[in-house]
């Protein structure tokens, strides 16, 4: 069975925002429950030099619509970092997986031979194979921040 860029993408990413948003809504019962502001959790960090709870789900969902909308010729929907509730993160990976779900597969696996060129830092730029892009670059992102989202919360309890 082949397997294209898009039904991987497409499927990865999906599962890290169902389970992001299962977390989120752990936390936000956990936090209730113990009668503990929701914004001690969202502003939690690992470490100080790391992003913030809230931080990292918005980094995930920008990878997720950013770096699929890149693939499939499109320009990205703007996603506001504007969320200061867990409510507000669950829209956002809600809209997010819309937006993600909505993309046209064929346009994602249009030309796999070609390149991609994605911003990668501060005044940087990478270039890529569109099928690299996907898989180890957007992807592996996502997995990250997924991960630090569960990491966070994990560590409150």
């Amino acid at each position: 069975m082949s397997q294209t860029t898009s039904s991987v993408a497409l499927a990865q990413i999906g599962q890290y925002y169902r389970a992001m948003g299962g977390v989120l809504a752990k936390g936000a019962e956990h936090a209730k429950e113990r009668g503990i502001d929701e914004q001690v959790y969202l502003n939690w960090r690992l470490a100080p030099d790391m992003f913030p709870l809230t931080r990292q789900v918005q980094i995930a969902t920008d990878f997720g619509v950013r770096g699929l909308s890149r693939l499939a010729g499109v320009d990205p929907v703007s996603l506001p970092d504007t969320e200061t509730t867990f409510m507000e993160l669950q829209a956002r990976l809600k809209k997010a997986t819309e937006i993600v779900a909505g993309l046209d597969g064929a346009a994602i696996d249009a030309n796999p031979e070609g390149e991609v060129t994605f911003p990668a830092g501060r005044d940087k730029t990478m270039t890529l194979p569109r099928g690299v892009y996907a898989l180890n670059a957007v992807i592996p992102n996502i997995g990250f921040h997924a991960s630090m989202t569960y990491a966070i919360l994990r560590n409150l309890g």
